[in-house]
């Protein structure tokens, strides 16, 4: 590592040429691709994936994107010449557009059934020949155009569909604007420094403009949802920024205590740098935990960001100490180059708050602990009514076409409008599975939860039947679930009972229950993994078995109470249409698997950083408590500025207004600000205040066995401080 930063602080104009060619060549190739990102998730082994797999044979021409076009009068009926007179000519605008292959209108014989029962509310469904992915935006936007320009005095159109809700999320890029403009005040207050503010920016923005490009060239070789490039740049900025913050502190501190900028430079990233790629390692390993889960969803997902991951590492280690060879003495602030040329080098121990609140910690170890394990049990409560599902159009933001739409046609024609089951029958064996068909139907009028059912024609020669049921609740409600568990259970199999019909139950909601229940299965094994994994990491970097095995249940611990604001936020929508949270609904489901990899990896950051300093002072001392005062003192304001970055940047996705983003952001956001100003500063130290020299023993028969690693080797320059940590202290705004 020395070596790799000598010569990266010497080449600096070439190694910053380079990345510089990375970032326009790695663009380019992307801009020329193009991307091809793909929502396409398989759930094998569920009665939906088989609904999915036979719908094709049951309705084959109706394959492509389908959007609903509504309207609702305030006064008479949508019967009305009027009406008619409005909406006939849209319509026919509508059908002749590109790519348009049907529009069943209400006032067709074939949607008949498309006007509400009071009169007051119709729609038609406008099916596209092409996926909604092959469709530009010119021509979704003049589908929303022709379908608002019918609009008038007591006549409301609006539109629903995927495609439609896709072309009403706010500009891409916006929250990353905001995130970087607050990560910079805070850098700006830290370091009191132009050149010390932009250097941690700098390295963090061509890490994710490289990785976004790479992942563009990503969607051409494996299907990675739409969602992924978004979730790789919030861990990229959060990271990225972290990651050369904790390097540039110890630069800083290295040139304040009488280094040369080069030799300052390549101490931090020989020290620190290491601490880097180590943490870089663990949010890795974390992120493709996500293979054991199963779902081919979430593997893009694992490598998109993983990738920004490991380019965010390697500009850590590379980009930046060229740049710090650029900035020379201008990474400190004007006063700190005065005082040092008045004052000469500084040494010693930290001093400040920072030691006087490790110093408040080793005196009152216990009380401390006992009310931050208060507060994480007390904030953890609403994670015991963690409930998994899908956001749907409902949660939209309440001036969107989309909800108005879902809103007009679950007033219209009841709750369940919005997410109907599809029930998929084989009927191979002639009049009696036919009739065992009918009788399924008449079965499903009359069960309780469901409006409305009926089969719809079949295809001539067709062994394939479908059967549309609406439920009286809607897909969202908790009764909407026991529903479909029921007819899976009861309902269907006393049909099936004496004929060879096989019936299915799928549909939007049936499958997101479905891919639920899948995550939840594979949870425990998922946790387990990545528990083990970081449990094995830490062992071998400080030769311990207490430290790990806090680790894994601060992580735990973490987990809880993150999921806790997240369920008070969103599913019992406490958060405000500000964040997303329009009205109460379950969590995605795909949310916790992703926010614990995350959440881990970044745990593992903070933990690595804390611990280190702490072992290395155990290592020179032999005095738990002096390491742990120590520890904390040298490393608490780094990791509360690190984690106020990263709570700046979630913090911005969760300004977005869209409630998948907003539960990452509101997810991440308070996991970082719990771990980081409960957990690493609160709860770790006193509890290893209270273990003493537990803390650091390890049998010698496991010693000798494992492999010895260094994650910061202790400096060896004479002028350096020993053992010197990231210190924050020396970066505040006092400076």
């Amino acid at each position: 590592m020395a070596a790799l930063a000598r010569w990266c602080f010497r080449h600096k104009w070439l190694v910053i040429l380079l990345w510089v060619a990375a970032l326009f060549g790695t663009g380019t190739a992307g801009k020329i691709a193009g991307d091809t990102y793909s929502n396409v998730f398989s759930l094998p082994n569920t009665e939906s994936s088989k609904v999915i797999d036979l719908l094709d044979k049951a309705v084959h021409d109706q394959s492509g994107e389908s959007d609903t076009v509504v309207w609702h009068v305030d006064k008479g009926s949508v019967r009305d010449a009027s009406v008619r007179q409005r909406i006939e000519p849209m319509l026919d605008k509508v059908k002749h557009q590109k790519d348009v292959g049907q529009v069943v209108s209400a006032y067709d014989a074939a949607g008949s059934a498309q006007i509400s029962k009071d009169g007051r509310t119709a729609y038609a469904t406008v099916t596209y020949d092409v996926l909604g992915a092959e469709l530009d935006k010119a021509q979704v936007h003049d589908l929303v155009d022709t379908a608002h320009g019918a609009r008038t005095d007591g006549l409301q159109v609006e539109l629903g569909g995927n495609i439609i809700q896709s072309v009403e999320q706010p500009p891409a890029g916006l929250s990353e604007f905001v995130g970087i403009g607050a990560a910079a005040v805070v850098l700006f207050l830290a370091f009191g420094s132009l050149f010390g503010m932009l250097t941690p920016i700098v390295t963090a923005l061509f890490a994710i403009g490289i990785s976004s490009s790479l992942i563009i060239l990503l969607t051409h070789t494996m299907n990675v949802p739409d969602f992924a490039g978004q979730l790789a740049m919030l861990v990229g900025l959060g990271v990225g920024i972290d990651y050369a913050l904790f390097i540039v502190t110890r630069h800083r501190k290295g040139i304040l205590s009488g280094k040369s900028p080069e030799d300052s430079a390549v101490t931090a990233v020989n020290t620190s740098g290491r601490a880097v790629l180590f943490a870089g390692g663990t949010v890795c390993i974390a992120l493709l935990g996500m293979f054991t889960v199963g779902l081919s969803l979430l593997y893009g997902v694992a490598i998109a960001a993983a990738m920004t991951v490991v380019v965010s590492v390697l500009a850590a280690i590379t980009l930046l100490p060229a740049m710090l060879g650029v900035f020379g003495h201008r990474i400190l602030s004007r006063r700190q180059r005065r005082k040092f040329a008045a004052e000469g080098p500084r040494t010693g121990d930290a001093v400040g708050a920072a030691m006087r609140w490790s110093t408040f910690v080793q005196r009152h170890p216990k009380s401390l602990a006992a009310v931050a394990v208060v507060v994480m049990a007390v904030l953890a409560i609403p994670t015991l009514s963690l409930r998994l599902g899908s956001s749907d159009q409902g949660n939209d933001q309440k001036s969107s076409t989309t909800r108005k739409a879902y809103d007009i046609l679950a007033d219209g024609f009841g709750p369940g409008f919005n997410g109907p089951l599809t029930i998929l029958a084989e009927v191979p064996g002639g009049a009696g599975d036919k009739a065992a068909l009918d009788g399924l139907v008449t079965t499903l009028g009359h069960t309780k939860g469901i409006a409305y059912a009926a089969a719809l024609p079949m295809q001539p020669d067709s062994t394939v039947a479908l059967v549309r049921a609406v439920p009286t609740t809607s897909p969202q409600d908790k009764a909407t679930t026991t529903l479909i568990n029921h007819l899976r259970s009861d309902v269907v199999p006393a049909a099936e009972r004496g004929t060879t019909m096989k019936a299915y139950i799928g549909g939007p909601t049936a499958t997101f229950k479905d891919f639920a229940s899948v995550l939840g299965s594979k949870m425990p094994i998922f946790i387990g993994v990545i528990i083990a994994l970081g449990f094995v990491l830490l062992l071998l970097a400080f030769r311990s078995l207490v430290v790990p095995l806090t680790a894994a249940v601060m992580n735990m611990v973490a987990a809880g109470a993150s999921f806790g604001v997240l369920v008070a936020t969103f599913q019992w929508a406490w958060g405000g249409s500000l964040l997303g949270a329009n009205r109460e609904g379950p969590i995605d489901a795909f949310l916790p698997v992703i926010m614990l990899a995350l959440l881990f990896g970044l745990s593992m950051d903070y933990q690595v950083f804390l611990v280190s300093r702490m072992h290395e002072e155990w290592v020179h001392t032999k005095d738990s408590a002096r390491a742990v005062r120590v520890g904390l003192a040298e490393t608490s304001r780094v990791i509360n500025s690190a984690a106020v970055i990263m709570i700046c940047v979630f913090g911005a996705f969760a300004l977005s207004g869209v409630r998948v983003l907003g539960m990452f952001g509101i997810g991440l956001a308070g996991a970082v600000a719990l771990d980081a100003f409960i957990l690493r500063t609160v709860l770790v130290p006193s509890l290893m205040h209270m273990f003493g020299t537990a803390n650091w023993w390890l049998p010698g028969w496991l010693d000798k066995a494992l492999p010895h690693m260094a994650v910061e080797p202790a400096e060896d320059e004479p002028t350096a401080q020993k053992g010197g940590a990231p210190d924050m202290a020396l970066a505040s705004s006092a400076d």
